[in-house]
């Protein structure tokens, strides 16, 4: 079953579905400044655009362009910059 989200006023949205290797999410972000909160195991992975990241217990934030992957633990939060509309797949473990 494929499930849609909203977050930010609709300024990010993504699509969750399941397969054999387990959950994830692909979807869009809008240009703008967001920070988000982990409960799983996340890896990301820039399809399109650009994400400048912060995560969590760094100092110094990171780009991230189409097919770069970054990894947060769970119960973590991270902030991220969308440069322009970025597309992102997540998987969650």
């Amino acid at each position: 079953m494929i499930s849609a989200n909203a977050y930010f006023n609709d300024t990010v949205k993504s699509l969750g579905y399941t397969t054999a290797s387990g959950k994830s999410t692909v979807g869009v972000m809008e240009e703008g400044n967001y920070e988000f909160g982990t409960s799983m195991h996340e890896t990301m992975t820039v399809l399109e655009g650009e994400l400048i990241v912060l995560l969590p217990n760094k100092t110094e934030w990171k780009s991230y362009k189409p097919s770069e992957t970054f990894e947060i633990e769970a119960n973590a939060s991270f902030k991220v910059k969308s440069i322009g509309q970025t597309s992102y797949l997540c998987q969650y473990k």
